[in-house]
């Protein structure tokens, strides 16, 4: 008898171009086991066989290079279940600019693209993955990611800690730069004291004490995490029993420097302390 209990499985599909290999060569180095364009048929058969050979974490790149075999996924992912097997899915997005200048950069064909233009292939493929990004357990828009900062969103929200519980990425931006596209969910904090119209504190960012004193000072702040931390600790036990087990909590002010940093900080460390797993990242911290 094979025991697929502790064996975390995690399937990682997108958009060509979206960072796929990349996501996935970030968790090889951290001593996932990787198979790349598996046909979708043999994922009970792949399953089983890591099961019985010990490998507690292994990864899957599945897409669109399979081609006529795509539409085995669902059949697959139905054999898995029965035998209590639910992947975690990663699915990586990208605007079509975005892809076609990576695609170019490459020059490697599209595989939906045939003798059509890259765009056609695109907006194909954007077809047939519309079933897996609904049922994805994260998803990321790597538009505006370097491979670093995809490493870093990747690694952080596959920590082996995170099994058994919900994993927030609470994540520090800056509404001048653009809102991130992959938020579960976004809050504003630009109501808050701006400690940019402080002269000594305007060079400091919300990760020193100076600043983050005089963010979470005002009594608005507190309030504002009071409300925050319960919405987020209601919709905990949600997202774990419908089966989501990471989100992305995205809090906003006008730059990314002061306001969020500091809050972002401070609300991840209260849910920890509920019993949640929680990490920061700062997406604008260091732009201009």
């Amino acid at each position: 008898m094979v025991h697929t209990q502790g064996v975390r499985f995690v399937v990682i599909t997108g958009m060509s171009g979206a960072g796929r290999r990349s996501a996935a060569h970030t968790l090889e180095d951290l001593g996932w086991y990787l198979v790349d364009n598996l046909p979708p048929s043999m994922l009970p058969q792949l399953f089983a066989t890591v099961a019985q050979e010990g490998i507690d974490r292994v990864v899957v790149i599945l897409d669109v290079r399979t081609r006529a075999q795509f539409d085995e996924i669902p059949a697959a992912f139905d054999r898995l279940a029965e035998q209590g097997v639910h992947p975690q899915i990663l699915f990586l997005e990208a605007s079509d600019a975005i892809i076609v200048r990576r695609q170019e950069h490459v020059r490697r064909p599209h595989p939906l693209q045939g003798d059509g233009p890259l765009l056609d292939g695109i907006r194909r493929e954007r077809e047939m993955l519309a079933a897996l990004r609904a049922a994805a357990d994260m998803v990321v828009e790597t538009s505006e990611l370097n491979v670093h900062e995809l490493a870093d969103r990747v690694a952080n929200s596959f920590n082996p800690s995170s099994d058994d519980r919900l994993r927030l990425t609470f994540l520090s931006f800056g509404f001048k730069n653009g809102v991130p596209l992959d938020a579960d969910v976004m809050f504003d904090v630009r109501f808050l004291p701006n400690p940019h119209w402080v002269p000594e504190l305007r060079p400091q960012t919300g990760l020193t004490p100076a600043v983050a004193d005089y963010v979470l000072g005002s009594p608005d702040a507190g309030q504002w995490l009071d409300a925050a931390e319960r919405l987020l600790l209601t919709m905990g036990p949600g997202y774990l029993r419908q089966g989501k087990r990471q989100a992305i909590v995205a809090i906003g002010c006008t730059g990314g420097k002061h306001r969020s940093t500091a809050m972002s900080v401070e609300l991840a460390r209260r849910v920890q302390q509920r019993g949640l797993d929680a990490h920061v990242l700062h997406r604008d911290l260091g732009k201009e």
